[in-house]
């Protein structure tokens, strides 16, 4: 497969549900997964619902595809115009439903709120200029080190250098780094967000 748009998988609302099974096998060992639900079980049973809402988003607003109809590899770029969604938005697209599947979990939700708005927060602050944004990218852990995540980063990289924007992304796991830089991405600011131990680092790549 080359770095063609075409030659990817398009998501469609029909697969999101497959979707966030994979994003939620790929983060079990995140540290923002692991401070919202520090039960092992529990985060293995939870955490894809709280995918529901990016993927849904991401399906009917910005460009969202897979290395196959087999999803070993999912992306979500958001375009400039679409990267800060409100509220309701959200919870339209697959917010009501992860209240339904989580059940009554106050602690879990205040924990994920203080992650969100604090990196929607630095987001805005860092960059208030138009940009690209690199929203969620989960590769199956079954299918990790196999060069799918290349293959899905590579097909909008070029499009949007043609667009003359930069990308912004933000990650909570240090492990990530140094594939996000290999595709010229820069960090720009990192720190523990207040009252939690969970680590953030903001990236930006300039166009090329």
């Amino acid at each position: 497969m080359n770095n063609d748009l075409n030659n990817f998988f398009k998501l469609t609302p029909d697969y999101v549900e497959k979707a966030i099974q994979v994003a939620g096998s790929a983060f079990q060992d995140d540290p923002f997964p692991i401070f919202v639900y520090p039960d092992e079980k529990e985060r293995e049973e939870k955490l894809q619902y709280g995918f529901k809402m990016l993927y849904e988003y991401g399906v009917r607003n910005g460009v969202t595809y897979a290395t196959s109809s087999n999803l070993e590899g999912i992306i979500i770029w958001l375009p400039p115009n679409k990267i800060y969604p409100s509220t309701w938005a959200m919870m339209r697209h697959g917010g009501f439903y992860a209240m339904r599947k989580v059940g009554l979990k106050i602690k879990a939700m205040k924990r994920s709120m203080t992650i969100f708005k604090y990196e929607e927060i630095k987001h805005k602050e860092l960059v208030p200029f138009e940009h690209w944004y690199l929203q969620n990218i989960a590769v199956k852990p079954e299918e990790q080190r196999k060069g799918y995540g290349g293959l899905l980063m590579g097909a909008m990289l070029k499009k949007i250098d043609s667009e003359g924007l930069p990308i912004y992304l933000e990650t909570n796991n240090e492990k990530n780094l140094s594939f996000y830089q290999r595709y010229g991405f820069e960090i720009i600011e990192h720190a523990i967000i207040p009252e939690t131990d969970v680590p953030l680092w903001c990236m930006l790549r300039k166009p090329l």
